[in-house]
């Protein structure tokens, strides 16, 4: 196949240039030329002919008169997987999966890809960073012994496009697409213009066929998805894999999903046997303390449609002449926010202490009903005193000391008496109608009036 001309791009105002150029001979912007090839009139009709296939013609209709049908999905075998993505796999969905290397990612999808199969589905796993023996030892440790999974060596984007056209699978997993490169391209595999080409031809054969594709793709340094932005814009769902790799618990994190709940979390648990789904994820949130400790405080949290408990542990201690502010899964600029309305509307002074705040097991919370309940910690820890046995507390706090109703706050309550919580100190707004069996709760409207509250408690 004969190489198509390329030129380069500016990301910003997109004028082109036969060459790279550091700074845009258009908008005088530094490094915005990214290459791009420069189709022939023959393939941009080839080209315009596949598009016109992927989205033909139609006549303009009224949205009460289009007929609308629920996505089917096809579970994955994995429910922690398929709670993430919104039910299973769809048909033609496009799944973007991230995550730090050595995480789970490639464990994880090939026993999603094996329990597919397993189901009926014709599969293809497509390697770019192994071989195809080294897939299969991976699949002989994990027990997968028999498994009929097909698997493809490959990085050039023709030839995988050729074998997905020839063996027609209903699932394709590319891992990695920084390791794929098209040969109509100069530009090395990785870079901004191949990483982005090769996911356009992808998800432009997913749709038109009706393949499902997951694509794997590294993280940079912060934690971002490598390559160009709009590959995110690109894909129907987005997945980040989270956790500490000395940890045997894995979190995998909806950011985007059209088919499903955005911010819904899957957790796993890694075992010699790969990764297995946890049911009740809250028992991995909550450290197992024989006795109530000073700085700890409990908090139902929601994540996605499912409420959890998570610890909140604080640590007051003395500081210097500037005493520090650290806060792990929590937001640290809201921590201070917090400390500032702690001193204004409750009296309780942290100026000359020094203030830590973790969020046990690895979860980050960026929910502000969080903030009821690093307060109290924050409170239990500088005094010394712990807080009542089967305590629970959510509810977000504004700048005026005001304690507002955190969402759906009668299913955190449920969920909390669930796993044996008793007493409750909740925003006014979020008492429900009907008492919850076994716990006792207590509304609160202002800062001062929990402090207080928690003070006659304890």
């Amino acid at each position: 196949m004969a190489k198509e001309k390329t030129h380069y791009v500016c990301t910003d105002c997109g004028g082109t240039s036969p060459k790279w150029l550091g700074k845009c001979p258009s908008c005088n912007a530094w490094n915005t030329l990214i290459e791009s090839a420069v189709e022939s009139a023959g393939a941009s009709k080839n080209r315009y002919a596949g598009m016109a296939a992927l989205a033909p013609s139609a006549e303009v209709a009224t949205l009460s008169d289009i007929e609308a049908h629920d996505v089917a999905r096809t579970p994955t075998g994995q429910e922690e997987l398929d709670r993430v993505l919104g039910g299973g796999m769809v048909d033609g969905g496009v799944v973007l999966i991230g995550g730090d290397p050595g995480i789970g990612k490639s464990t994880l999808l090939l026993q999603a890809m094996d329990g597919l199969q397993r189901g009926g589905m014709a599969t293809l796993y497509v390697t770019g960073e192994e071989s195809a023996a080294q897939v299969a030892l991976r699949s002989r440790r994990l027990g997968l012994d028999h498994s009929q999974v097909q698997v493809l060596a490959e990085t050039l984007l023709e030839k995988v496009l050729a074998t997905v056209d020839k063996l027609k699978p209903a699932v394709v997993v590319m891992d990695s697409i920084q390791t794929v490169y098209s040969d109509q391209l100069t530009s090395a595999p990785g870079s901004v213009a191949q990483v982005r080409e090769c996911a356009a031809h992808l998800t432009r054969m997913a749709k038109s066929t009706g393949t499902a594709v997951v694509l794997v793709g590294h993280v940079t340094k912060e934690g971002a998805l490598a390559g160009p932005r709009v590959l995110e814009h690109m894909v129907d769902t987005v997945l980040y894999f989270e956790g500490d790799t000395h940890s045997t618990y894995r979190l995998v994190r909806a950011i985007k999903n059209r088919f499903g709940a955005v911010n819904e979390i899957g957790v796993f648990a890694m075992t010699e046997k790969g990764l297995k789904g946890v049911s009740n994820p809250s028992a991995i949130f909550l450290s197992q303390h024989p006795e109530p400790v000073p700085g700890s405080c409990v908090l139902v949290t929601l994540e996605g449609t499912r409420p959890m408990l998570v610890e909140i542990q604080a640590l007051v201690d003395t500081g210097g002449p500037s005493p520090r502010r650290l806060s792990v899964g929590l937001d640290r600029d809201r921590l201070a926010m917090l400390l500032a309305v702690l001193h204004r509307h409750a009296g309780v002074a942290c100026m000359d202490q020094d203030v830590f705040v973790n969020a046990v097991g690895g979860v980050r919370i960026s929910e502000p009903a969080a903030d009821l309940a690093v307060m109290l910690a924050i409170q239990s820890s500088l005094r010394g005193k712990p807080l009542p046995q089967g305590f629970i507390a959510f509810g977000e706090v504004g700048l005026a000391g005001e304690v507002r109703p955190a969402p759906r706050g009668q299913e955190r309550l449920k969920e909390a008496a669930k796993l044996g919580f008793t007493v409750a100190v909740i925003p006014k707004a979020n008492m429900p109608k009907k008492p919850i069996e076994g716990m006792t709760l207590h509304p609160v409207e202002r800062v001062d009036e929990a402090i207080g509250l928690v003070r006659s408690l304890a």
